[in-house]
């Protein structure tokens, strides 16, 4: 029997607890969408007050230079790829803050398209994100229309690469369900036919260990605003493997990736190395609160993480079937080993029951058109939060409060 006692004492003793002081977590709110938007740091906060009080207001621009009389706002795309791929695994010199995570796919399927020139098969997964697909599909028809995306089935996804395939694109974490593929098995199944592997991380960064470089991954994607809490439309991330990267060439040759963009010379010429996939110039203020976010993670245990991570959503899933039995359908992987940190339960009347959870102060989501979505952020979520959770929407299913007309109203974002 899962007592709130019990949870409480799980808390006392957990290695992560203090992390949550370094967030802002407003009063009386359960936040379970930090899968959608992470919660503010206190620390990005302070670090876009000092770039707009100091470094853009005071020095201006020559912030754009190092210290001691700049910022060194010119090499932030660096300094926080860097603090993002210490937690995914990857080796120096392989990530890049940039851009979001769309015009990110859009490089890299082109990159991968332009290394397998005999190939036309872009693969993916139907339940994939949807602008992985909608990325693929415009620049299909950007080509001419001469090479294809396959989406299957996600158990389908294995057999269904061959050697037309130029590179399988996946999300690591299903957004709708949580579900967790095996890096390792299927970006070896794709090498073993000839096809390139690139990873959409944006449901699975910041939330569980990654090993891009042991699992000999190709090329990589994520967002910034999610587990990393770089705010809303933080910076996106790309991974280039290093034996790639002299071939690597974006479709996109704006002036940040010029070998000496400073130098304005009219022909493009590549920077070297994982710098050649910058396209324009770094939104500094938001780059600024990324970095500053990043730095929450300095001495985090990531099998800490995922091990809080898994008995949270564990805990979650045995109170709704204790409590509700036959109401709610679990989507999720119940093997905690394919699951990310999300819980997602299927209800005919989805938006209406998460509205009223939300009007409780229990932050969750709703994907189209039947699943209440359920993040769980080991930084800041508490295991106390989840016994709450559940029980506040025990008591919302028992009286039957999101049939009140205020719930039923759509809202343009869900």
């Amino acid at each position: 029997m899962i007592t709130r006692e019990t949870l409480l004492q799980l808390d006392a003793t957990d290695p992560l607890a203090a992390r949550r002081e370094a967030f802002v977590l407003p009063a009386n709110t359960i936040y379970l969408d930090g899968n959608s938007l992470g919660a503010m740091p206190r620390a990005a906060a302070e670090r876009v007050r000092h770039t707009l009080d100091h470094d853009w207001s005071q020095a201006l621009v020559r912030s754009w230079n190092a210290p001691p009389s700049g910022a060194g706002w010119v090499d932030l795309p660096q300094r926080v790829g860097a603090k993002i791929g210490r937690l995914i695994g990857a080796r120096d010199g392989e990530t890049l803050a940039c851009d979001s995570t769309s015009v990110n796919l859009f490089k890299l399927l082109s990159l991968a398209l332009k290394l397998r020139p005999d190939r036309r098969l872009i693969l993916s997964d139907r339940d994939n994100f949807p602008t992985d697909l909608y990325m693929a599909q415009g620049l299909s028809a950007l080509l001419g229309g001469e090479h294809q995306l396959r989406a299957v089935a996600p158990d389908e996804v294995e057999a269904a690469i061959d050697e037309r395939v130029a590179v399988v694109s996946l999300s690591h974490v299903n957004y709708r369900n949580g579900a967790l593929y095996d890096m390792a098995a299927i970006t070896r199944r794709a090498h073993e036919a000839g096809a390139l592997m690139l990873w959409d991380l944006a449901h699975s960064a910041g939330a569980l260990p990654i090993a891009l470089a042991d699992c000999d991954v190709d090329l990589a994607v994520g967002c910034g605003y999610k587990y990393f809490n770089g705010g809303p439309g933080a910076p996106a991330y790309l991974y280039v493997a290093q034996r790639l990267q002299p071939q690597a060439t974006s479709p996109l040759t704006g002036w940040f990736g010029h070998e000496k963009p400073f130098e304005f010379i009219p022909a493009y010429a590549p920077a070297a190395g994982i710098d050649r996939m910058q396209v324009g110039t770094p939104a500094i203020l938001s780059m600024s609160a990324l970095d500053a976010a990043l730095d929450i993670w300095d001495g985090v245990d990531l099998q800490q993480l995922r091990a809080k991570s898994i008995r949270q959503c564990e805990t979650f899933v045995a109170l709704v079937e204790q409590w509700m039995p036959g109401v709610f359908e679990v989507t999720s992987p119940l093997d905690s080993a394919r699951r990310g940190s999300q819980v997602c339960l299927r209800h005919e009347q989805a938006w209406p029951i998460m509205q009223a959870l939300i009007g409780r102060g229990v932050i969750g989501d709703v994907r189209a058109p039947d699943i209440l979505r359920f993040g769980f952020t080991p930084l800041y979520v508490s295991y106390a939060d989840v016994w709450d959770a559940a029980n506040t929407l025990r008591e919302i299913m028992q009286h039957g409060e999101w049939t009140q007309p205020r719930f039923q109203a759509r809202a343009k974002v869900t």
